[in-house]
């Protein structure tokens, strides 16, 4: 839970210089007006607080989380935090007088004759709007967390559900194969051997060119099945790098095709990949000359698919035509690192 206590990002910082400007302002404001004093030198003097609470508490907390916190009991935290809290609106306090001081803006009586009483008050309350703004952060994180598990969660069932699923159909033809030619399922075995230690990796994002990988050795081996009835062409664009992709997410739309298509008495059965970009967005196509699809509704395979890609990558899983069947996915575009070994 460390992490997600001390994680903090640029739009909290905005609302701590936000919040910061505004309680400082209106507290100037409403102390100027009530000692019926000069509104332009309580608002000048609420902004100089407002942007020295914080800057300090900006200062004060990365100071905190990078290097004290770390290092102490977690017990000791809440402490550490009020104290460093407090002293964001202390400093603040006696910078904004010294400002204003020095540049002749009219400061409140209390504030000059008792700088330090003055400035433990609005330590105090600096205090008590960090433990709420703490909190809301806290919060945030730990549901952030939870999500993060879920969809983690999530992803590796929806794998699980794939690897039995093409483990299934493999076995299924190596048994028809034993009988019929044994020479071409030994091959077969072979190649689910290979097949496999290529598909192993945990990672649910692999490199594209691993896919496109994945996806020849599956074509390879449904091949030895069906006589090299199947011609596999893949077209990528030269301007994609190599982005991220989930894996058996083409190789899943293939298998789709071989076993849609192959009911068909058209031989060879064309598999097309295309890989490329339309609006900023990664997109694949994967088409063949099979069978027309006789409905567009997603099977559980296909159901499987469009889960992963919205979890993963922000994408969408349509079925662009029904002849000849054509699907295709887009994805943003990722690059983080992959694990390639």
């Amino acid at each position: 839970m460390g992490d997600i206590d001390l994680k903090i990002t640029g739009y909290d910082w905005l609302n701590v210089f936000l919040i910061a400007l505004s309680f400082s302002t209106l507290l100037s404001g409403f102390g100027y007006h009530l000692l019926q004093m000069p509104l332009v030198d309580g608002a000048l003097f609420g902004l100089a607080l407002g942007g020295f609470i914080s800057g300090y508490s900006i200062l004060f907390i990365t100071l905190m989380n990078r290097f004290v916190l770390p290092a102490i009991s977690k017990r000791w935290w809440n402490s550490v935090a009020a104290l460093f809290s407090f002293l964001s609106g202390f400093f603040g306090m006696l910078s904004a007088a010294a400002l204003s001081r020095s540049g002749g803006v009219e400061t409140i009586i209390p504030f000059s004759l008792h700088p330090i009483q003055s400035a433990a008050v609005i330590g105090s309350l600096t205090y008590l709007i960090g433990a709420l703004i703490y909190r809301f952060v806290k919060t945030r994180n730990e549901k952030e967390h939870i999500d993060t598990l879920f969809i983690q969660s999530r992803i590796r069932s929806l794998e699980t559900q794939l690897n039995p699923h093409f483990l299934y159909n493999a076995l299924n033809s190596l048994a028809e194969l034993i009988h019929q030619n044994p020479a071409k399922a030994e091959a077969m075995v072979i190649q689910i051997s290979a097949f496999l230690r290529h598909t192993m990796a945990e990672a649910p994002m692999i490199p594209l060119t691993y896919e496109l990988r994945n996806v020849r050795d599956y074509i390879d081996l449904e091949n030895i099945r069906f006589d090299g009835a199947i011609r596999l062409s893949v077209r990528t664009d030269e301007a994609i790098a190599d982005p991220l992709v989930p894996k058996f997410s083409i190789q899943l739309l293939c298998e789709n095709a071989i076993k849609h298509g192959m009911g068909t008495s058209r031989r060879p059965l064309e598999v097309s990949v295309t890989c490329g970009h339309e609006n900023g967005r990664l997109k694949i196509t994967v088409s063949n000359n099979g069978q027309p699809v006789a409905s567009p509704k997603f099977g559980i395979g296909l159901t499987n698919l469009q889960e992963r890609l919205s979890h993963l990558g922000e994408g969408t899983l349509q079925m662009e035509r029904l002849d000849p069947p054509t699907f295709t996915f887009t994805l943003k575009e990722l690059y983080e690192h992959s694990d390639r070994g």
